[in-house]
């Protein structure tokens, strides 16, 4: 479907890509990934002839259609959601103007009107409808929203309309530039199932794992101005890339030393005339080799240790009997929610529910019509919000806003946090006024760490962050020693963090005293997006219209209600216990690997290893997998016992 042959691509005295080649083909599901600034989206515009290579050739099979989503913003006009979504090609869109134009004035009985929608017939127009309204649904777009102009909605939203229209289009090829950015996890999920099932190919670009695990069955990793491709999934790719990067360190390695022993006997004997003509020889040997390029990992995984906040009291929050309303559309009536020291939770459930008003009524940032928001002793909120970036100076330097804390820090460390979020070399003498959305929105992010309060209220923190940085905020938010609620749709995010689950929908919450795996458990769900729209036990947490007191089964008695509350109480001393048994069980896994890798080193000591042909590979090999397996299992049993604390506090 796709080749690509011995491309070359330069900007400035710098070589992105070095005779590259690759080929897709029908039905393959490719990651494209590598650091920042490697060349991804350079990748892209050279596939889709925005840019043109200085070398080599890119070619198509001939009739490929070819679908392309974009990271930023696309423009919107004057069309609706639904035409928007159905505009699959260009004539497409000019029937649907011609016949709009003819039937809002006085032209529907005209010739040129009947011709249109013949022709609009003939292309399967009104089938597109459908299966647009389909697409758009899952999309979690409203039927109310079909026929709203799109310059009327968001950014994100005009995005989704876009994507739709690539999903409804169904290209041979379809290409996706970090598509999960406006989508929520009701959303996401949905998209996830409906990519599974795709009949083409697709190339992404894509910082979601669990995403890239879910649907691609190769990566393709861009790096040192080559690329290098896998079979499997990300986590697959991140095991053989360890074992390649060994194999190529030990590679080159010994490659420099035959051309040291070669130079050695060159500098040696070239002076002596019986033995001159063989210096020469290892000369011309050495000259001939196909050097190898000395390796560079990319950057480790960095660990900050941040400033911790002061202590607060076992309440950290809690809102009583509150009613909120936009308007006339009441969200919650007779809400009581409350957040404990040390709980990490999650908010889920379908989009619209309600989730990011409850963040902002925990924040402050809406007031209710009625109830109260109370914080507790030595409580103090933060709000993150990828849409509020008012706290930034726009005179100011990335560096000097970031370096404007309360907190004693030194610039170098500043300067490391703001690089693992993307703020790297002059990036930090920007001044905040030329910054992009996503770029304030990292530098708030960055503001907030340095300096955090005891109760984090965070809406997606992940959008706009790459791998090594959402591991940088993962490591951050797993040592902070506060209280945090989130919302994300990055799962893997959240089954790394989240201890507690609150599942919001139709103006109540049920609270699952577990992590993300115990909720979709409990909820004995299908699947993840099942989970989100379905209604489970749990503790009580409004009030019904009629004013009565609300559980998640819709208007338990008393004696009910303690019923649950015993439930969620068991259900946490279950969870505790099991925690307890995978910390026991990793920690077992982590003694015999430490004791495996004692062995392997020891008898990588001995002489007589070497003598035995292929032996020393061999326990190199084991010993870079015991090495993986030993790190990977040591930052299990980090997570598992700080979830464990977490549990006991």
């Amino acid at each position: 479907m796709l080749t690509i042959s011995e491309i070359s691509k330069s900007y400035g005295g710098r070589t992105l890509f070095s005779d590259v080649s690759m080929q897709v083909n029908r039905e393959d599901r490719i990651g494209l990934v590598g650091p920042n600034g490697a060349g991804k989206s350079t990748f892209f515009n050279l596939v889709l002839g925005m840019e043109q290579t200085d070398k080599g050739t890119i070619n198509f099979q001939r009739g490929t259609v070819l679908g392309y989503l974009p990271q930023e913003s696309a423009p919107a006009g004057d069309q609706t959601v639904l035409e928007l979504a159905t505009a699959i090609s260009d004539e497409m869109a000019a029937l649907q103007k011609q016949l709009k134009q003819s039937s809002s004035g006085d032209g529907d009985g005209s010739y040129e009107h009947h011709e249109a929608m013949a022709r609009f017939d003939e292309l399967g127009g009104h089938r597109l409808d459908a299966k647009a309204k389909s697409v758009l649904k899952g999309l979690s777009f409203r039927d109310k929203d079909f026929e709203r102009p799109a310059r009327e909605m968001s950014g994100g939203w005009v995005m989704r309309a876009y994507l739709a229209r690539l999903l409804v289009m169904e290209p041979d090829l379809l290409m996706l530039d970090e598509p999960t950015n406006h989508l929520d996890l009701e959303a996401l999920l949905w998209f996830q199932e409906y990519l599974q099932g795709y009949p083409g190919a697709i190339l992404m670009i894509s910082h979601d794992r669990e995403f890239l695990n879910q649907l691609v069955t190769s990566i393709v990793e861009i790096r040192q101005s080559r690329i290098f491709r896998y079979v499997g999934n990300y986590d697959g790719f991140l095991v053989q890339r360890e074992a390649s990067e060994v194999q190529m360190a030990a590679a080159y390695k010994n490659q420099q030393k035959d051309i040291a022993r070669l130079q050695e006997f060159a500098d040696r004997f070239r002076a002596k005339a019986s033995k001159a003509s063989q210096a020469q020889s290892k000369l011309k040997q050495i000259e001939r080799m196909d050097k190898l390029e000395a390796p560079t990992s990319d950057e480790k995984k960095i660990h900050f240790d941040f400033p911790q906040p002061q202590r607060s009291g076992q309440r950290v929050i809690a809102l009583k009997d509150l009613h909120f309303s936009y308007g006339a559309a009441p969200v919650y009536q007779g809400l009581n929610f409350e957040v404990e020291r040390g709980q990490r939770t999650v908010l889920v459930g379908p989009n619209g529910a309600g989730k990011s008003t409850l963040l902002k009524l925990l924040a402050g940032v809406l007031i209710p019509q009625a109830g109260s928001r109370e914080l507790g002793h030595n409580a103090k909120e933060g709000y993150y919000s990828q849409y509020r970036v008012e706290m930034l100076q726009a005179q100011r330097t990335v560096l000097e806003e970031a370096m404007e804390t309360p907190q004693r820090v030194t610039e170098q460390f500043i300067r490391t946090v703001l690089g693992s979020f993307l703020f790297r070399g002059d990036d930090v003498f920007k001044r905040v006024s030329v910054l992009s959305g996503g770029e304030k929105s990292r530098l708030a992010l960055v503001k907030l760490l340095l300096d955090p309060p005891n109760l984090l209220l965070m809406d997606e923190p992940t959008t706009h962050l790459d791998i090594p940085s959402i591991d940088a905020l993962l490591g951050a938010l797993t040592n902070f020693q506060g209280t945090l609620v989130f919302i994300s749709h990055d799962v893997y995010f959240i089954r790394q963090l989240a201890t507690g689950v609150a599942h919001v929908n139709a103006g109540l919450i049920t609270p699952y005293a577990g992590d993300y795996q115990y909720y979709l458990d409990k909820t004995a769900a299908t699947s993840a997006r099942a989970a989100l729209t379905a209604v489970g036990g749990g503790n009580l947490s409004g009030k019904a219209k009629g004013g009565r007191e609300a559980d998640a089964a819709g208007g338990a008695n008393r004696k009910e209600q303690r019923r649950m509350e015993a439930e969620v109480r068991q259900g946490r001393s279950k969870a505790r216990r099991e925690q307890e048994q995978l910390v026991t069980s990793l920690e077992k896994d982590v003694a015999g690997l430490e004791a495996r890798l004692a062995e392997l080193t020891t008898e990588l000591e001995k002489p007589e290893t070497y003598a035995k042909a292929g032996a020393a590979m061999h326990l190199n090999r084991e010993l870079s997998g015991v090495q993986h397996g030993l790190e990977q299992r040591t930052a299990d049993w980090e997570s598992a016992s700080n979830k464990l604390a977490a549990m006991e506090t």
